[in-house]
């Protein structure tokens, strides 16, 4: 067993300090974006200059998708002129390149409680992360730390939050097959290994769940004429996306609400039954807290 040396570090406040300052730690977050914990994104632009409203600190891109990330930088603790300031930018952006999907993003030293509590009330109409940064130092070293202490929440989809239409399995036999309806309640199956109070919910847009006869959408089932389509709500991970293309499944892609969509030919839930029960597993333990 590897024997580790207990460190205590301390903790540096970086608004006063003479060398590690604010430009010290934008460099460092452009220099290595993944400190921030949102996922393989990539460097776009910093000190952007936007119309009529300063500039912005850095422009951050998924590396592969269309999500771009507006991140502004505060040492010390939030304020009104910053979170101000970040949804200003965030809107400049999203504005001139609609083509894609944009997350403000606020950084800051100290997130306090009451500005928590601001921040929570724009999300889900804004879409906006918040990320808390502590500098930490042990001997001649220093490093930051970034915990994300809000996430960005979805906004509210039509065919899951609200009231749907319910239809019967003949209505998904019509329109995907029988075969790929049986799919379903093969991954239904799955779902019972860990809880085994859930149960299909046709609705007209998708095969949902319930329990107990309240609506819990971890995972949605769309059965098509040649497959089935499994989208399943998990934080995005590298290392789940990984496994998905290790294992040989089609990953289609990872949506901004928080899902990774599938496309499961017939075979692919007995081929791999262990692995899509561990994935649907992750999203319901994910989901419930």
């Amino acid at each position: 067993m590897e024997n580790l040396k207990y460190v205590k570090y301390e903790k540096l406040s970086l608004r006063n300090h003479p060398e590690y300052n604010e430009k010290w730690v934008q460099n460092k977050i452009a220099q290595d974006p993944s400190i921030l914990g949102l996922g393989d994104v990539i460097l776009k632009d910093r000190e952007r200059i936007q119309p009529r409203a300063g500039r912005l600190d850095l422009l951050l891109q998924d590396s592969d998708s269309n999500q771009r990330y507006e991140v502004e930088i505060q040492l010390g603790k939030t304020d009104e002129s910053h979170i101000i300031r970040t949804i200003e930018y965030w809107d400049i952006e999203r504005k001139r390149y609609p083509q894609y999907d944009h997350t403000a993003v606020i950084v800051a030293e100290d997130i306090t409680s009451r500005f928590l509590n601001v921040i929570s009330i724009f999300n889900g109409f804004i879409p906006l992360i918040a990320v808390q940064m502590n500098a930490i130092k042990w001997g001649s070293q220093i490093s930051l730390v970034c915990t994300t202490v809000l996430d960005q929440m979805s906004l509210g989809l039509v065919d899951e939050e609200e009231e749907q239409e319910v239809v019967d399995r003949s209505y998904w036999e019509k329109r995907g097959t029988k075969a790929t309806v049986a799919m379903s309640d093969q991954l239904l199956e799955c779902i019972h290994s860990f809880d085994t109070g859930f149960e299909a919910k046709y609705n007209k847009f998708y095969i949902g769940l319930a329990k107990d006869g309240h609506a819990n959408n971890f995972a949605i089932f769309k059965p098509k004429k040649k497959f089935l389509r499994l989208e399943v709500r998990l934080k995005k991970s590298d290392h789940v996306e990984e496994k998905i293309n290790d294992i040989g499944l089609d990953l289609i892609d990872y949506t901004k609400w928080g899902r990774y969509r599938i496309r499961l030919m017939k075979n692919d839930i007995n081929a791999h039954k262990d692995f899509i029960k561990e994935l649907l597993e992750q999203s319901y333990k994910e989901t419930m807290g």
